[in-house]
């Protein structure tokens, strides 16, 4: 008996074949598992607010506030980050234009001339016209695949930004906190001074009634001279923390010097840390490692979608002529056609290049937990930083305070004779260390929550990147915007988001 003859059976198998191999591109997106805590060990006060996103006005510093409009405005480290998300945008660009037809055009014209011994000489004229068109059909998704890796790509350069925003906000308040304690040491060590000149001026009095010794007015001339030389590092200081601040402003360094503000008027606002698994969202350097994450899971698909054949669609048409410079009654040609290319032998190349792209998504899995695991300790570390440094400041006010009564105490008991001038001078330098410590302490405590607001994302509410309720005027809230530009293509949908600076 003659078998059944089944002339679509073997294209068949090989279109199953070839859909089982592409299930084989994709993989479910792993995400590193961190184990969150349910909350803080150090918990702050009960009625702490959250942050908001101007959180500097809670120092209270209106000057704070201009130096930072103003390092937002001439920063030359946010100009350059905003430069890599314009390029990360051509990236994504030209991944995009990959899902459009390539369409070329050529027109020729020629004349030749031939002659021989014996022939006579002829001549040949000829004009052309031709048009071709080129597609892709991205069967298998690695076009796709490389579109979503440069828009992951492009996601991660916009927290990078964000990330780079929050750095200079945090170092220009630091900077310019250091100057004004610098400023406010430098009050204490000139009032100090003062003091020591005051009671140099007694003892020169003693001395001249035959009360006072030579050894007692050297000793409290030393002590002048010392607070005159300890002037010296704090206006050094002084002027290269202003050097410092001018730098971060976008400013030459000669000549500047920040508004004058009072050190003591800052206050040191309290704030809610929130849930530890809130802290994903809020911190720009997570957002830009998980982005990273998503885009080597874009690039995996792509470097095993490569493996499969390629599909490609194309059409041509030509018009000829036998004339020079002239398409009158041609000769017309068109043609229509479907190639599938694939490699047989390259070596393990493409194989290699998937090993390759598996092996550095599982670094940047790793990476992202370990991200995640030191964004919690440096929330925790902050939250006990900031209490450690407000009970010290407790303590050192009252360490000032009885530092003080001492010293009058010993002016006193000195001016009357009971006292002798070593513990006048004693008293002198416990005041005046007590009270260059407690401006230390306040500047520590300032330190401390700028760093937990760091810690915690400084500006918790977040930029939508896509605006559908107006998508043609989306704006970022530190003067960028989002605008729509129809002749290029999202993977998810037919429009894709293009950053561009306010102007």
């Amino acid at each position: 008996m003659k078998p059944l003859s089944y002339p679509l059976t073997r294209p068949l198998v090989l279109a199953i074949a070839l859909a089982l191999q592409a299930c084989a591109t994709t993989e479910p997106a792993r995400a590193p598992v961190v184990d969150l805590p349910a909350a803080f060990d150090s918990a702050p006060p009960a009625d702490a607010p959250q942050i908001t996103s101007a959180w500097w006005k809670g120092f209270g510093s209106p000057s704070l506030e201009g130096l930072l409009d103003e390092a937002l405005a001439g920063s030359a480290d946010l100009r350059i980050a905003v430069e890599r998300m314009r390029q990360a945008d051509i990236a994504l660009q030209q991944a995009g234009i990959s899902r459009l037809p390539t369409v070329n055009g050529s027109l020729g014209a020629s004349v030749g001339r031939s002659e021989g011994p014996v022939v006579a000489g002829t001549s040949r004229e000829s004009t052309s016209a031709g048009l071709s068109i080129s597609y892709e059909v991205d069967l298998w998704g690695r076009i796709a695949a490389g579109v979503r890796a440069g828009e992951a790509s492009f996601l991660a350069t916009q927290e990078d930004w964000k990330t780079a925003r929050l750095t200079l906000l945090t170092a220009v308040a630091n900077n310019y906190f250091l100057w004004l304690n610098t400023a406010e040491r430098l009050r204490i060590a000139r009032e100090n001074l003062a003091i020591a000149e005051r009671v140099l001026r007694i003892v020169e009095a003693r001395q001249r009634n035959g009360v006072a010794t030579a050894l007692e007015v050297s000793q409290q001339r030393t002590a002048v001279l010392s607070q005159r030389t300890a002037l010296i590092p704090l206006e050094l200081q002084q002027r290269q923390t202003a050097s410092a601040l001018a730098l971060l402003l976008g400013r030459v360094p000669q000549g500047y010097a920040p508004a004058a503000g009072e050190f003591s008027a800052l206050r040191v606002p309290a704030v809610a840390p929130g849930l530890p698994s809130s802290l994903l969202t809020r911190r720009p350097d997570l957002s830009a490692a998980e982005a990273q994450l998503a885009a080597a899971d874009a690039n995996v698909e792509a470097a095993r979608a490569a493996l499969l054949p390629s599909v490609s669609l194309s059409a041509s048409g030509s018009l000829g002529t036998s004339a020079l410079l002239s398409l009158a009654d041609p000769t017309r040609s068109v043609s229509l056609g479907l190639s599938l290319a694939q490699a047989i032998f390259d070596g393990g190349r493409r194989r290699l290049a998937i090993s390759t792209t598996e092996s550095q998504r599982v670094v940047l899995i790793e990476n992202y937990g370990n991200a995640i695991r030191s964004a919690l300790k440096e929330v925790d570390d902050g939250l006990d930083n900031v209490q450690r440094s407000e009970r010290q400041e407790a303590l050192q006010r009252e360490v000032v305070a009885q530092a003080r009564r001492s010293l009058q105490l010993a002016e006193l008991r000195y001016r009357e004779g009971s006292g002798d001038l070593l513990s006048v001078l004693d008293a002198q330098r416990t005041l005046f260390s007590a009270l260059d410590a407690l401006a230390t302490q306040n500047l520590a405590r300032l330190s401390d929550q700028l760093g937990l607001y760091k810690a915690l994302g400084g500006d918790w509410s977040r930029v939508d990147l896509r605006c559908p309720e107006s998508p043609r005027n989306c704006k970022f809230r530190e003067g960028f915007a989002i605008s729509l530009n129809e002749n290029r293509y999202n993977s998810q949908t037919d429009d894709h988001w293009r950053f561009s600076p306010c102007r």
